[in-house]
C-alpha cells in the first residue's frame, strides 16, 4: 500500500464524513481506517460486560478517562451492533486512537473466555479503501465501443435474473443510456458540487450497472445509493443499509457489491454478522471485490468466501490487468480470492447522453508505478494532474468533461462482470438457483491467469476484449 495516496484517500473521506473522526489504523499503520472514540460490541449482555470490563481498565490506568465510557449508539438494532464511546474522538492526531486501542486491549480475557471476538473498532467501508483507482474515469467519445460489449442475450421479463448493486446511486440522466433501460433504483444524492463539477465516484454505481448489463442482457438490475458519502460508509451502519437494500425489493439472485475493509483479522466483520448470517439462509449469491489494497489480508465481506458456511453463498473477485492474463498491480490476492475477472481499462456508462458535466482529477499520476510494476498499470495511466497529490503543484489539475461512457478501472468493475457472468449463466442454463450457477460456472471453466507467480481462476466474458499492456522498461 502507498501511504501517500491512502493519506490523501484518508482526506477525502474525512472531508465527506466532518462529523466523525477518523484514525488509520490499525494502531500506527494505515491499513484500514475507523471511527475514533467508539468501538463496536454485540448489543445485549455482552455489550454490558465490554461496557464494565473498559471502565474498570480506565479506572485503573491514570492517564486514561473512565468519565468517557458510555453506551453511544441504539442498544438494540437489526444488526445486531451498538457502539461504546471509550475516548474523546477530538483529541490526538489521525495517526491512532489510543483510547480505542486500550479498550480493545482490556476485554482480551474476557475474549479468550469467550472464544470469540468481543469488541472491534468502527472501521470505514469503502469503494476505493486505498485510494485505488490511482487512475480515475476517462471520458470515451459514444462511437467508442463498450468493453465489455453488449452480449446479444435477448431481455425476458419473466425469466430476467434480479441483480441488486448497492453503491452510489444512479445518475438523473441514466435512462437515456439504451444500455440501462432494464435498471432502476437510488438517485445519486448529490452528483455535483456548488461549481458543478462531478464529485469523486459519482457515477460508480451507474458503470457498474452498465458492466452487469452489458455482461448479461437479461436482467433486471436495481442500485442503491447505500454508499453516497464519497463511496464511504462506517461498518456501524454497513450492516443495516445493506438489510435496507434487501427489504426494498426482496432478496435478489445475485447482490454485486464493490465495497469493503481489511480489519487486521480472519473473522469477518462485526458490523454485518448478522447480515452474513441471513444472507447464508437465503438463495442470494454476493458477489463482493476483493480490495484494492494489492495485499493478500482478507477483505471483508468478500473473504467472507474463505469461512466455513459461507463458501456458497459469497464468491470474492480479484482483478485482472487490461490484457487478461495476470492480476491487476491493485487487486488484493490470496487464497481466500476465489476467481479473478477483467477490471483494468473497461469501459461502461458513467453518466446518461443528456446533460454534460465537467470533473476535475483529485490524483495525480505518479512517474513511477507505486506498485513496482514495469508497465503502465493504473497509477500511471492516464496521465493527468490532480489536486489532492499536488498540493504545492503550480500546474492547475485538469478538468475533463464526462458525456456517456468512460474508462475505469478498479477490482470494483472486476465484480460485476463476475456477477453479469453467473446471471448470464443461469440465462443460458435456465437455472433458476444463483448458487449453482456459481458452481457450475466454476467447475466448467478453464480459464485461468497468473497472479504474483500463482495460477488461478479467470472468467473472461466472450464480448471482453483485452487491451495491450504498455512496457515502460525491459523485463518480464
Amino acid at each position: 500500500m502507498a501511504p501517500q495516496r491512502f493519506h490523501e484517500q484518508f482526506e477525502q473521506i474525512q472531508r465527506s464524513m466532518p462529523d466523525v473522526p477518523l484514525a488509520m489504523g490499525p494502531d500506527d499503520s494505515a491499513e484500514f481506517m475507523y471511527e475514533k472514540g467508539v468501538v463496536l460490541v454485540r448489543d445485549g449482555e455482552e455489550a454490558g460486560i465490554v461496557e464494565d470490563t473498559v471502565r474498570a481498565h480506565f479506572t485503573a490506568t491514570p492517564d486514561l478517562d473512565q468519565d468517557q465510557v458510555r453506551r453511544a449508539g441504539p442498544r438494540t438494532n437489526r444488526s445486531g451492533i451498538t457502539r461504546i464511546r471509550v475516548g474523546d474522538p477530538g483529541e490526538g492526531g489521525r495517526e491512532a486512537d489510543r483510547a480505542v486501542a486500550q479498550a480493545l486491549r482490556s476485554v482480551r480475557e474476557r475474549e479468550d473466555r469467550a472464544g470469540h471476538r468481543m469488541a472491534a473498532r468502527n472501521h470505514v467501508v469503502h469503494i476505493a479503501v486505498n485510494a485505488c483507482p490511482g487512475d480515475e474515469p476517462v471520458p470515451v467519445p459514444f462511437s467508442e465501443p463498450l468493453n465489455p460489449a453488449a452480449a446479444d442475450t435477448a431481455y425476458d421479463p419473466d425469466t430476467a435474473v434480479g441483480v441488486l448493486v448497492v453503491d452510489t446511486g444512479l445518475m438523473k440522466d441514466y435512462r437515456s443510456c439504451g444500455l440501462l433501460s432494464h435498471t432502476g433504483g437510488d438517485a445519486q444524492v448529490q452528483e455535483c458540487d456548488e461549481r458543478g463539477i462531478l464529485q469523486q465516484y459519482v457515477g460508480h454505481g451507474t458503470f457498474i450497472a452498465g458492466l452487469v448489463a452489458a455482461v448479461a442482457p437479461n436482467t433486471d438490475i436495481t442500485v442503491r445509493g447505500s454508499l453516497n458519502d464519497a463511496g464511504a460508509i462506517l461498518e456501524s451502519e454497513f450492516g443495516e443499509k445493506l438489510f435496507e437494500a434487501v427489504d426494498a425489493g426482496g432478496w435478489p439472485d445475485v447482490l454485486s457489491l464493490s465495497a469493503g475493509t481489511s480489519n487486521g483479522r480472519t473473522d469477518g466483520l462485526l458490523g454485518v454478522e448478522n447480515f452474513m448470517r441471513e444472507l447464508r439462509e437465503q438463495r442470494t449469491l454476493l458477489v463482493a471485490a476483493a480490495g484494492n489494497n494489492g495485499s493478500a489480508t482478507p477483505f471483508w465481506p468478500a473473504a467472507y468466501a474463505d469461512l466455513p458456511g459461507w463458501e456458497d453463498s459469497v464468491l470474492s473477485v480479484g482483478a485482472l490487468r487490461s490484457d487478461g492474463e495476470f492480476g491487476a498491480c491493485f487487486t488484493n490476492h490470496g487464497p481466500w480470492v476465489r476467481v479473478y475477472a477483467p477490471g483494468e481499462r473497461l469501459t461502461s456508462a458513467l453518466t446518461g447522453f443528456e446533460t454534460p458535466v465537467p470533473y476535475v482529477y483529485q490524483h495525480s499520476t505518479y512517474d513511477s508505478c507505486r506498485y513496482g510494476f514495469r508497465y503502465g498499470c493504473t497509477c500511471r495511466h492516464p496521465r493527468h494532474t490532480g489536486v489532492l497529490s499536488d498540493e504545492n503543484a503550480v500546474a492547475k489539475p485538469d478538468q475533463v468533461m464526462f458525456e456517456g461512457y468512460a474508462q475505469w478501472s478498479g477490482t470494483s468493475f472486476a465484480t460485476p462482470v463476475t456477477a453479469g457472468m453467473v446471471a448470464a449463466h443461469m440465462t443460458e442454463h435456465k437455472e433458476a438457483d444463483p448458487r449453482a450457477a456459481r458452481r457450475q460456472l466454476l467447475a466448467a471453466n478453464t480459464g485461468l491467469a497468473e497472479v504474483r507467480g500463482a495460477h488461478v481462476p479467470a472468467l473472461r466474458p466472450p464480448t471482453w476484449r483485452p487491451v495491450p499492456v504498455v512496457r515502460l522498461v525491459p523485463g518480464p
